[in-house]
């Protein structure tokens, strides 16, 4: 965990960290940043824009205003913000959403190393060192966890992992962190479409510690990986009991088992820069005629229930992102599959093991 991430060229990006995955390239035009700090600024003069657009998170847009007038201040150039909410780096501003613009500033993400990029992006990613290293070892030590633990971060607590690996170590309790596939960019990150850094090493651990705040993360990873997953909250020092896992997959077998039947299938395909999987939806959609379903391909850009209301289909399944038929599937009048379970619903691959829809 010491490379850096190099561009094409060779040379690392400004504000690369030091635990990025050696000899993974990135897309032309990013450049990643821990915060918003002054060798931003002076990148961004250097490069001389005349207009920014400036995209945040929800949770993070408290912060977007401020930084807007810096980046102004300091650049001179007309910025402009994106006020639609950002699901991530998957979820870049449309090209309506940028017109004019000549470079893009994205707050709480990271880079996707296989993902292209429409403008030169700089992603602030946010990291914070909050948390007390010996107190969150000391909540893991004493709760009795495995000696053996993976362990998966969101990218603003990224920072953590070393020590608390460190920590750990001192109390007998080793610390794992894998390296995922091309859709990552560092060790032991965590991306809601991609846990690969924690199945490179399901095999090696009994357990997986997720360090970060909420749920999103915790529910994705425990959908991924067939071990307990605790959440070790840095900011609260809290420790989570591990998630439900066989309740949560047994929802979905179910929800599978409910279309088994289904004839008239819709398969969801997104116009998002990182989320558009047109030629998988199209193999999907010959394998449910290929078992005399009929099936027909509907594009979105941002999905919401009422978009799906009186369509004359029984079930969906979404080659977006696989959360929106694990999270939000309830929000919809009927089910919504991920490309695994369909595949199931069919009859082509077992119901279990479970499968997460890994998007690489």
């Amino acid at each position: 965990m010491s490379a850096v991430l190099p561009t094409p060229s060779g040379h690392p990006p400004k504000g690369t960290h030091p635990n990025a995955l050696g000899g993974k390239s990135i897309p032309p035009f990013a450049h990643a940043y821990r915060t918003a700090d002054e060798t931003l600024f002076q990148d961004l003069v250097r490069a001389g824009f005349r207009r920014i657009v400036l995209q945040t998170p929800a949770g993070l847009q408290r912060n977007a205003l401020e930084l807007g007038r810096t980046i102004r201040e300091r650049t001179g150039a007309d910025v402009i913000h994106v006020t639609r909410t950002c699901f991530g780096a998957c979820d870049p501003p449309a090209a309506t959403e940028v017109a004019g613009a000549e470079a893009l500033v994205t707050l709480g993400h990271a880079p996707i190393p296989n993902m292209p990029l429409a403008l030169p992006t700089y992603f602030v990613e946010m990291r914070t060192s909050e948390g007390d290293v010996e107190a969150l070892a000391r909540k893991v030590a004493e709760a009795g966890l495995p000696a053996r633990l993976g362990v998966v971060a969101s990218i603003q607590h990224l920072d953590l992992v070393g020590p608390l690996t460190e920590a750990l170590g001192r109390r007998g309790i080793t610390l794992r962190s894998g390296e995922g596939d091309a859709r990552l960019a560092y060790a032991a990150q965590a991306l809601g479409c991609n846990y690969t850094t924690a199945e490179r090493v399901a095999d090696e651990v009994d357990g997986f510690l997720f360090l970060g705040t909420g749920l999103f993360h915790p529910l994705g990873l425990a959908y991924a990986v067939e071990k307990p997953v605790w959440s070790l909250d840095p900011l609260q020092t809290t420790l989570a009991p591990p998630l439900d896992r066989d309740g949560m997959v047994r929802r979905r077998l179910l929800t599978i088992a409910r279309v088994m039947d289904a004839r008239r299938w819709g398969i969801l395909v997104s116009t998002f820069g990182g989320q558009n999987r047109m030629a998988m939806a199209q193999r999907l959609r010959e394998r449910a005629r290929s078992h005399q379903r009929e099936a027909e391909i509907l594009v979105f850009d941002r999905l919401e229930s009422r978009d799906l209301l009186a369509r004359d289909v029984e079930a969906y399944v979404s080659t977006a992102c696989p959360r929106i038929a694990l999270d939000d599937g309830d929000l919809y009048d009927r089910p919504i599959l991920t490309p695994p379970e369909f595949l199931s619903a069919l009859g082509e691959r077992p119901l279990t093991p479970y499968q997460f829809d890994t998007y690489h």
